[in-house]
């Protein structure tokens, strides 16, 4: 079954959560279209459960996502007592998350794009969550889920809300962890990682394809297409990039001159750093600095 892939900002957000408590025969309504996620996490017995074509025997222990666009119901009574929480939440996206056959689906960046900052570019990110999933520490989600259930009383509360919220992206991370290993980094990601990991640590140094690839026992050609792939540059842009990102909190920050700037992120000349920035961000560094005077 394909996992969920939400982008990153904004956060999903929780909406309203509960437990039931069945005896046998229970069988879960059918409802389509009901515009916000239903995680349903079982503590005792089973439910049997469908969305679209997909069948699903959601045991103890288990997690269940269905989705806010499809068709779900029931697709048989309980064989005993059952016990669930059941959380609703959604993203403020149009458009529901995406859905990929696995690690090598894409360039998540095609979908994902740069979110519009003024002076800072921010870019977005992914989360990646099994719509079935057998969860690793089913013990503190239930916690988890209980401590929600007992706020409920208070959710009216502003301050109570706001715990809601963290409550529930402790779940989250509980959810993602326990996503299944075929689902997880392939090793293309894993090779662009480590790449933006090194020239991130070392963006101040000289750095050459070769130095990078020495560095991460990769060829460079092959981690030139690891990073084109994940991030949508080659490292050598991806290290310009950093680099300008570095001297724009420098330039907002400090008193610093340009020329010591350019020299503190990594540039030699103090005419490529302006070039450079100003080919990237439409003004010079000067001019950037000015605008936070």
């Amino acid at each position: 079954m394909n996992p969920l892939l939400f982008r990153i900002p904004p956060l999903p957000h929780y909406i309203a959560s509960g437990f039931n408590h069945c005896q046998p025969g229970y069988q879960h309504r059918s409802r389509q279209h009901i515009k916000v996620f239903d995680l349903l996490v079982v503590r005792q017995g089973s439910l049997y459960i469908g969305e679209e074509d997909q069948r699903f025997v959601v045991k103890e222990g288990d997690a269940l996502i269905l989705r806010p666009d499809c068709h779900h119901f029931g697709t048989g009574g309980c064989k005993e007592e059952t016990s669930y929480y059941w959380l609703h939440f959604q993203t403020f996206h149009d458009s529901p998350p995406l859905s990929v056959a696995g690690p090598d689906s894409g360039n998540p960046n095609e979908s994902a794009g740069e979110l519009p900052a003024s002076f800072f570019n921010i870019s977005s990110f992914h989360l990646l969550l099994s719509q079935f999933v057998t969860l690793l520490q089913p013990d503190k989600v239930y916690e988890v889920l209980t401590r929600l259930e007992q706020l409920q009383d208070t959710a009216h509360l502003e301050a109570v809300r706001f715990s809601q919220q963290i409550l529930f992206q402790d779940i989250l991370q509980h959810l993602a962890a326990s996503v299944n290993p075929e689902h997880r980094s392939s090793q293309s990601t894993v090779c662009a990682e480590q790449a933006a990991s090194y020239l991130r640590a070392h963006y101040r140094e000289e750095i050459t394809t070769a130095m990078l690839g020495d560095s991460l026992n990769f060829h460079p050609v092959y981690i030139a297409r690891c990073m084109n792939k994940e991030y949508g540059c080659s490292p050598m842009e991806y290290l310009l990039r950093y680099r300008i990102g570095q001297s724009k909190l420098l330039l907002m920050q400090t008193s610093f001159p340009i020329a010591g700037i350019a020299e503190e992120v990594g540039f030699n000349q103090a005419s490529y750093f302006s070039s450079s920035f100003m080919k990237l961000e439409g003004l010079s560094p000067r001019e950037y600095r000015q605008r936070f005077s």
